[in-house]
């Protein structure tokens, strides 16, 4: 039975602010950065061989490598929800990407420059208690900088009033897929940037007398936006000192499009030699895409090994908890030649078993937790856990009463201590025609194209078959049945049509 009595107490305590909170200098500060697209296999702790990343590789090696961390949702919105509010999809109030074109051409990009209440996605509701709140009433400052995608401007789900004191970066995930923006967000107001403006998703091909590297060169401006939000990040650090402060880093990188500093880009083209272009429709072009998707990866390693070195110039490093992981598995879009890399090792990354899907390559991310001389460095955990563990985590972690919701803090583990295990793991997804996944102990349970109304489960035994290539489910009848019984027991229909599942009832 959910705690209600806490969950009340925590209304209470929000109700009252940040300025009754008593700070406790020994709590320690957390920075907790979330990769875009970041697939399993694209650290080199994580054996990634092509793609350097020795600043995440040092965190690692001095903390905890996580090998059986899963994301909350294959794609971005509703993963980012559940991290924040600990509800698993089932219960969530986001369970996809929802655009609301209700507001008119929400794709149309200089109509959303016009009228920036066509940027953002669906709101959190502001009944909806945050991981952000949470730590306010610890008495954190809180800060998200980055890619938000969980409420429009002017929403009641913008970052400010969700539980972040300070927040700078992309409100809209949509206007992420231009990494030279003509703006990004600063609290509520939109800090333009010195971009052009030049719309993503247009084929596009050199003009009369261009040359094929001015036509490249077009899609490389000024102002690129990862390294204005993360001096952002660094900026709200260097203020922090009186109290403790909760970072949600939460970078654009690597999500396409293909666009990277030039310094990282020619090291990888050096590196990589010669390749062809990448011209598709969907995102911008790139002149050499296996080079520009490297350098964004190792841009990202160079900005986290930043982070370290200000927490410790500042005295701060052993005392800061830090986690570094990914909202879902690597794409197969956008240029972005993830079989190339073999992204999601040892699973697959085609489409069908990456980003949009069930299988563990779309939702098996990498996790590294590094915290001084209480994570034993060089310790690998294969605890099975999940997004929605987070905000029972940090609760755990600060002594704070949590909202009702699915997680389980995995504190424990990080201290070297007993741990409670999860059930059962569980998934579903409204998107990419509709998906349902279990897993229990080592089973996984999965059900695709369930808009088309299929209701039959393909079963994998993850211990002899991580990559899910044989289905046994006629071999295992009992053990379907019982992960259709989870399936049903965990599934509470949306009120949402977008997030109905018609083969399950819903909208009856």
């Amino acid at each position: 039975m959910k705690n209600y009595l806490s969950f009340f107490l925590l209304i209470i305590l929000i109700s009252c602010k940040q300025e009754s909170a008593k700070p406790d200098a020994t709590q320690p500060n957390i920075i907790y950065i979330l990769a875009d697209d970041l697939g399993y296999g694209e650290l080199g702790v994580y054996g990634q061989s092509k793609i350097e990343t020795p600043n995440i590789d040092q965190l690692a090696k001095a903390g905890m490598i996580f090998s059986q961390h899963y994301t909350a949702a294959p794609v971005c919105a509703p993963a980012r929800n559940m991290l924040l509010t600990g509800k698993h999809s089932g219960h969530s109030y986001v369970r996809g990407n929802d655009e609301d074109k209700t507001r008119g051409n929400v794709w149309d990009f200089q109509a959303m420059l016009d009228d920036p209440k066509l940027e953002g996605q669906r709101p959190i509701p502001d009944s909806i208690i945050t991981l952000g709140e949470v730590l306010q009433t610890a008495g954190y400052t809180t800060a998200c900088v980055g890619k938000w995608g969980l409420g429009a401007p002017e929403s009641e789900g913008v970052p400010n009033a969700q539980g972040f004191d300070y927040f700078y970066g992309y409100n809209c995930q949509r206007q992420a897929h231009n990494l030279f923006p003509t703006h990004l967000w600063e609290n509520d107001k939109r800090v333009f940037l010195d971009n052009e403006f030049l719309a993503p998703h247009i084929q596009r091909a050199p003009a009369d007398g261009q040359t094929e590297d001015q036509f490249f060169d077009t899609f490389h401006q000024k102002e690129y936006a990862p390294t204005a939000i993360h001096n952002a990040a660094i900026k709200f650090i260097k203020a922090q000192s009186s109290q403790p402060f909760f970072l949600y880093y939460a970078s654009p990188l690597p999500h396409v499009p293909l666009q990277a500093p030039k310094s990282w880009v020619e090291h990888y083209q050096k590196k990589f030699g010669p390749e062809e272009a990448y011209t598709g429709k969907s995102y911008f072009p790139n002149q050499t895409p296996r080079a520009t998707y490297a350098a964004m990866i190792s841009y990202l390693d160079e900005q986290v090994g930043d982070l370290v070195d200000q927490l410790k110039e500042m005295d701060l490093y052993e005392n800061t908890l830090i986690i570094f992981t990914s909202d879902n598995g690597p794409t197969y879009a956008g240029g972005a030649d993830t079989p190339y890399f073999d992204s999601a090792q040892p699973f697959s990354t085609v489409r069908g078993r990456g980003k949009g899907y069930l299988y563990e390559g779309g939702i098996r991310v990498p996790m590294i937790a590094h915290w001084p001389e209480k994570i034993p460095g060089g310790s690998r955990s294969d605890h099975a856990s999940a997004f929605y563990d987070v905000l029972s985590t940090f609760c755990d972690l600060t002594n704070t009463p949590a909202p009702p919701n699915d997680g389980i803090s995995f504190l424990p583990t990080l201290l070297s201590k007993e741990q409670k295990q999860h059930p059962y793991l569980y998934w579903e997804f409204p998107e990419y025609n509709g998906q349902q996944a279990v897993r229990w102990n080592n089973w996984k349970g999965i059900r695709q194209n369930m808009h088309d109304g299929n209701l039959t489960i393909e079963l994998y035994d993850l211990s002899k078959d991580s990559i899910e290539q044989n289905n046994i489910a006629a071999e295992y009848p009992a053990i379907v049945q019982k992960i259709e019984a989870i399936m049903e027991k965990e599934h509470v229909p949306s009120p949402f049509e977008r997030f109905q599942f018609a083969v399950l009832g819903d909208s009856e």
